[in-house]
């Protein structure tokens, strides 16, 4: 068969019939058997949600939160700044920053550690606070309720903010059940659950062990009637069986359908994980070769289906001399430049001084690739040349970089807009999944 199409190069007006070989119904039959696939991909890969992810999240015991904990770590913060770095050239001295960034990393973490020092606030009621006489616990999960409400009604809450509660295995189900229960409990009766509020479930070794969380808050949402799925959690690998199932499957993969949607992040548990390996205490560390393919297996695992992974932590406090502060800052600054190169954009921070390194560390990352994902970008919303040949989905990645620059302070939006041409809205077209074709470039 045969149809005509307009012709390039043969003259104005001129019409070219190209030939066809195959019948319409042809292409109707394959999109019909592909159509089982195409929802497939929709459901179970849907694409980064596109909100905000936080650069750490601190732990803080259940039984030590109090009004001012997100105050006080800042304070503390700045402090250890004032004392052990008072200005840019020593700070970016003990870092290695260049004299370029020196200013203003500097200037970003002292005013991060003034005006948000902390980006996410989990209350832990697993291993940092350890097993309790029931009537202690009770009260101080209705506490933490009490504490996150009020701080959410003055404005004084972290941008996330949440509760680990303890884990599925028969010991401790119970209890884990309960404080969660009465957490949530609080938080509706105080007025509603939170927008950035998350959970933590820990120690998550079989699939089933999600499906039960996840019927679990199935059935608190239906007993105050909130909406199916407004309750997600994050699923912690801390042990062998939840990377590499008896099978040989990866058991992070079947984790993450067993949550049916409600899985919002994976995070890598790294001394749990290390000693469940066998690994000595002097070597577990989130960049030993374990704590590699423990968080690779994640990130494929994880790719495309909106949850997101974060790394773990470090156990080398800031805290002493001037110069076993510096080791730890170095330490932890590494440690934390390293993930970022492997797309681990989140991790944990344990001690208020962790602050000062953790800014430093990602803003140096985003401000050192600022102009080149800038100019790179621009020149692709432009349809212009250039050195480099950029496909839809590295412009993804480079509105992807800007924007978390700009969530976390890193950069502002008057300078991104300057040398991109292109507003917030404009960068977040470019990551928003297209239905179909999540890949294709913004208009």
């Amino acid at each position: 068969m045969r149809r005509e199409a307009e012709g390039r190069g043969t003259g104005r007006g001129r019409r070219q019939e190209v030939a066809t070989s195959l019948a319409g119904a042809v292409g109707e039959e394959i999109s019909a058997f592909l159509a089982p696939v195409d929802a497939e991909l929709e459901r179970r890969y849907p694409g980064d949600p596109g909100t905000r992810q936080p650069v750490h999240t601190v732990y803080v015991p259940g039984d030590v939160i109090a009004a001012g904990t997100i105050r006080s770590w800042g304070d503390q913060a700045l402090a250890a700044l004032d004392e052990h770095a008072p200005d840019a050239a020593s700070f970016a001295a003990v870092l290695g920053l260049s004299d370029e960034l020196a200013g203003p990393v500097h200037d970003r973490v002292r005013a991060k550690l003034e005006r948000e020092p902390v980006e996410d606030l989990r209350i832990d009621f697993e291993d940092g606070y350890g097993l309790r006489p029931d009537a202690e616990e009770d009260e101080a999960a209705a506490r933490a309720a009490r504490l996150v409400a009020e701080a959410y009604e003055k404005g004084t809450a972290a941008p996330y903010t949440g509760i680990r509660v303890k884990c599925m295995e028969a010991a401790v189900r119970d209890r884990g059940i309960r404080t969660l229960d009465v957490f949530l409990t609080g938080l509706v009766e105080a007025g509603g659950l939170p927008e950035g509020l998350l959970l933590t479930l820990p120690k998550v070794t079989y699939p089933e062990q999600v499906t039960a969380m996840v019927r679990l808050l199935d059935a608190f949402e239906k007993a105050h009637g909130l909406p199916a799925g407004r309750l997600g959690f994050e699923i912690q690998v801390e042990t062998s069986q939840a990377v590499l199932a008896a099978d040989g499957t990866a058991t992070v993969a079947r984790m993450i359908q067993a949550a049916e949607g409600r899985a919002t992040g994976l995070h890598y548990g790294t001394f749990d994980y290390s000693a469940c390996l066998g690994v000595s205490p002097a070597h577990q560390a989130s960049d030993h070769p374990a704590a590699d393919h423990a968080k690779a297996v994640m990130q494929v695992a994880a790719a495309g289906t909106g949850v997101r992974v974060s790394d773990g932590s470090t156990n080398v406090l800031p805290v002493g001399p001037t110069g076993r502060v510096h080791d730890a800052w170095r330490l932890h600054y590494g440690l934390i430049r390293r993930a970022l190169a492997r797309a681990y954009y989140q991790g944990w921070d344990m001690h208020p001084a962790h602050l000062p390194t953790r800014y430093a560390a990602v803003f140096a990352f985003y401000r050192e690739g600022f102009e080149q994902a800038a100019a790179r970008l621009a020149r692709y919303a432009d349809r212009a040349g250039g050195d480099v040949m950029e496909e839809p989905a590295t412009a993804k990645a480079l509105s992807g970089h800007l924007l978390r620059g700009l969530d976390c302070g890193a950069l502002d939006i008057a300078e991104v807009t300057r040398l991109t041409g292109l507003t917030r809205p404009a960068l977040e077209s470019f990551t928003a999944p297209r239905r179909g074709n999540p890949t294709a470039s913004a208009p």
